[in-house]
């Protein structure tokens, strides 16, 4: 992030306690594709192809993200998970100057050796639309990129870009993936500012000294920059990375709530507009049509907040290869977790091991 946020101040508020009634808080630059295919859901009727109009000029389309992709993952032909649907969600790290993402974009989404994908999702939505799963795999998790052998998975996407990128979740996970889609640094800014803000609560505080920024316990109401910076630490935290991706999970279902909140479901009006602001600054892949888009989001009218999972892959540490600071993905677990997924089981796999869900409140 070229510019800092100042210092956040804490509204020194306490701590939830048992038996107190608050608004429960329900990820980085990934948020905007669920955010819009959840709130696309408030509007029926004719109100849908108003949005197909307003919107399709809006979303950047990536060419070839599934060409020439070999030997991939077969979806499902019949039981529940037969009409799920897979969307990886890609957030770069390219500090660019300029947008790289969505219509207003005036530099490439990825340019080789350039940026890693900074923030890695797969959003998985149940084939009855009752339930749905969001799984961060950590950046620095080292998998089998094919075509290079060993590697951080977030340098797929520095190699070769959105194709490779897929690939080698497609690898990884046994999931064949539908969709694709990338949101830059500018995008997340603007979907957090759009909502008037996201409130957290830091259980602790905690300073992140890349930054300058100490967080004091309490709750935060944060603009778009401090939310940037608030995803984005690792430094000061207890589990460095890997806290930084809860930070991103729970700051991600708070933004939900937030886009959802009865005021929106009221106001037409504002469900444009934030459409507007999410598809500004949206890429996704070319044969992703609109229409299509819009039907998703029809068919996901009854999913509620409680419905979807928030988690990450089964980790077993922290490691080095050579000089490289890496994750090391706990295998087994994670491919019987992946195996939950495919089968649109997550929630039953979630009763046994309820750990690697994402808390409400995080470090």
């Amino acid at each position: 992030m070229s510019v800092l946020p100042p210092p956040v101040e804490s509204r020194e508020s306490p701590l939830p306690t048992p038996g107190r009634k608050r608004r429960s808080p329900v990820r980085k630059a990934l948020i905007g594709l669920l955010v819009c295919a959840a709130t696309l859901a408030l509007v029926a009727g004719g109100g849908i192809l108003y949005l197909e109009h307003r919107i399709s000029s809006h979303i950047g389309r990536i060419d070839g993200v599934f060409t020439g992709l070999e030997q991939r993952p077969a979806r499902p032909t019949s039981g529940p998970a037969a009409k799920a649907v897979n969307i990886l969600l890609l957030g770069t790290d390219r500090r660019s100057t300029v947008a790289t993402t969505g219509s207003d974009a005036a530099a490439p989404a990825w340019l080789p050796g350039e940026q890693r994908s900074d923030t890695i999702m797969v959003v998985h939505i149940d084939g009855d639309r009752r339930g749905a799963s969001v799984i961060s795999i950590p950046r620095d998790s080292w998998v089998r990129v094919p075509g290079y052998g060993g590697a951080k998975i977030n340098a797929a996407f520095s190699f070769e870009g959105p194709n490779l990128a897929v690939a080698t979740v497609e690898s990884l996970t046994g999931l064949h993936i539908d969709h694709l889609a990338v949101v830059d640094w500018d995008g997340f800014k603007a979907l957090t500012d759009a909502v008037g803000g996201v409130d957290v609560i830091v259980p602790r505080t905690v300073t992140d000294s890349a930054r300058g920024i100490t967080w004091t316990a309490g709750e935060h109401k944060l603009d778009g920059a401090q939310a940037l910076a608030y995803v984005g630490q690792r430094y000061g935290l207890p589990g460095g990375d890997l806290d930084r991706v809860k930070r991103q999970q729970a700051f991600l279902r708070t933004l939900m709530q937030a886009s959802l909140h009865q005021e929106m479901r009221k106001n037409p009006r504002m469900v444009y507009d934030f459409l507007d602001t999410v598809s500004q600054h949206l890429s996704v892949d070319a044969g992703w049509t609109t229409k299509q888009m819009a039907s998703l989001a029809l068919s996901l009218r009854d999913l509620r907040s409680g419905d979807i999972h928030y988690l990450t892959v089964p980790v077993a540490g922290l490691g080095w290869v050579g000089d490289q600071s890496i994750v090391r993905l706990q295998q087994g677990q994670d491919q019987r977790m992946w195996n939950a997924v495919r089968n649109d089981r997550i929630a039953a796999w979630l009763q046994h091991h309820p750990g690697y869900e994402t808390p409400v409140i995080v470090n």
